[in-house]
C-alpha cells in the first residue's frame, strides 16, 4: 500500500497454490509442444470408396444397350407394327382383306376353286370315254346295227348326264360352300380389323414411353456417378477447410489448454482524508473500482449541483433497476480523462481510480 496527495493505491496478488504449479507447468510444457508440433495432417487415405467391379459392368451394360443398335431396331420394329395396328392391319395382305370383307369366291386361274373343276372335268371326260360312251355305243349296234338318229341322242344323254353329275351339280355345291363360307368370314374379318386397332391404341403408349425408360435408366447412371463425383466435391472442400483452419484450431486448442484462474493482481485507489467528495462518492458506489457510466444505460438523471475534479456529479438509477446512485457520466469523463474510460460491448465504464 502507498500514500500520494489525497489518494491510497493498495496492490494484491493472488498466485496459485503451490501443490498446482508442477501441474500446471508440466500442463502449459505439454500444450507448448502440441501447438509448436502444428495440426495432424488431414487423412491421407482415399475418403471416397469407388464403384465396385459389378456397379461399373451394370452402368457400362445399361448405357451400351440403351444406346446401341439392338434397342433401337426393337424400338422402330415395335412402331411400325404398332403403325400397321392403328391402321387395322391384320395378316392378310390389302386384296385378301378386301375380298373377305366383301365375301368373294376366288375362281379364277390360280385358285383353289379352278384346280377342282379340272379334276372333276378330268374325271367326266375319263368316265365318258372309258365306261358311259363304250358302253352306249355297244348297246346300239347290239340292237340296232349300223347306228343311226337314235345313237346319237342316247350319246348326247348320257354325255349331258355325266356332266351334270360329275362337273356342273359337285362345282355348283362347292360354289355355294364356298360362298357360305365367304360369307361367315365377312364379320370376323372386320371384327379383326377393329381388334387391331384397339390392340394398337392399348399399345401406343407402352411403345411410345419405352424411350423414356431407356433414358431413365441412362440417367439412373449418370445420377450415380453424379453424386460419387459430387462426394469427391465435398470430400475436397472438406479438406481446404481443414488445412485452411488448421494453424486457428491449433492455437485455439492450446489457449483453451492453458486457460483459467492461476492467479491475479488487484489494484485499488481510494481516496485520502482531505477529499470527502471522493470518499462520500465512493461511499454510494460501494468497493468497485470500475463502474458502467454510460448516459445510454441511466434513467432519472438529475445534476447534484456538485462537482468532483472539475467533473459533475448526477443523481440517477440504472435502467431496469430502480435503486438510487450518484456519479458521473462517461462521456463527460472522456472528454477530461479519456485513459479512465473503457467501451465494454458498446458500453462506456468509468475507471475510478485513474481519476
Amino acid at each position: 500500500m502507498s500514500s500520494g496527495g489525497g489518494t491510497t493505491v493498495s496492490t494484491s496478488e493472488v498466485t496459485p497454490w503451490e501443490a498446482q504449479r508442477e501441474y500446471l507447468e508440466k500442463g502449459f510444457a505439454n500444450a507448448q509442444g502440441l501447438y509448436d508440433r502444428g495440426a495432424p495432417k488431414y487423412y491421407p487415405a482415399p475418403s471416397v470408396a469407388s464403384f465396385d467391379p459389378s456397379e461399373t459392368a451394370a452402368q457400362r451394360a445399361t448405357l451400351g444397350y440403351a444406346t446401341g443398335p439392338r434397342a433401337a431396331a426393337q424400338q422402330a420394329a415395335a412402331e411400325n407394327a404398332l403403325i400397321g395396328s392403328l391402321g387395322g392391319q391384320t395378316g392378310f395382305d390389302p386384296t385378301q382383306t378386301q375380298n373377305l370383307l366383301a365375301g368373294n369366291v376366288r375362281t379364277g386361274a390360280g385358285t383353289p376353286y379352278t384346280g377342282m373343276e379340272d379334276a372333276l372335268t378330268r374325271g367326266v371326260i375319263d368316265n365318258l370315254t372309258s365306261n358311259i360312251l363304250p358302253g352306249v355305243r355297244e348297246a346300239q349296234v347290239r340292237y340296232q346295227p349300223g347306228g343311226g338318229t337314235r345313237t346319237d341322242l342316247e350319246m348326247n344323254k348320257a354325255i349331258t348326264r355325266a356332266v351334270q353329275g360329275g362337273l356342273v351339280k359337285p362345282l355348283a355345291e362347292m360354289y355355294g360352300g364356298a360362298y357360305q363360307q365367304a360369307q361367315g368370314m365377312r364379320m370376323p374379318a372386320a371384327e379383326m380389323g377393329i381388334q387391331q386397332r384397339q390392340y394398337g391404341q392399348q399399345m401406343y403408349p407402352s411403345i411410345m414411353n419405352a424411350p423414356l425408360g431407356m433414358y431413365n435408366a441412362m440417367g439412373g447412371v449418370g445420377e450415380q456417378r453424379r453424386a460419387m463425383s459430387q462426394e469427391g466435391i465435398d470430400q475436397d472442400m472438406a479438406r481446404y477447410q481443414y488445412e485452411s483452419n488448421a494453424g486457428q484450431n491449433a492455437l485455439r486448442n492450446y489457449m483453451a489448454m492453458v486457460t483459467g484462474d492461476y492467479g491475479s493482481t488487484t489494484t485499488s485507489t481510494t481516496p485520502g482524508a482531505r477529499d470527502n467528495t471522493f470518499a462520500n462518492l465512493l461511499g454510494t458506489l460501494g468497493s468497485a473500482a470500475i463502474m458502467s457510466s454510460d448516459i445510454h444505460v441511466k434513467e432519472n438523471i438529475i445534476p447534484e449541483g456538485t462537482k468532483w475534479k472539475g467533473l459533475n456529479v448526477y443523481n440517477y438509477n440504472y435502467i431496469g433497476d430502480s435503486t438510487p446512485r450518484r456519479g458521473v457520466m462517461a462521456q463527460q469523463v472522456e472528454g477530461i480523462y479519456p485513459d479512465a474510460v473503457t467501451t465494454i460491448n458498446g458500453v462506456k465504464h468509468v475507471n475510478y481510480g485513474a481519476i
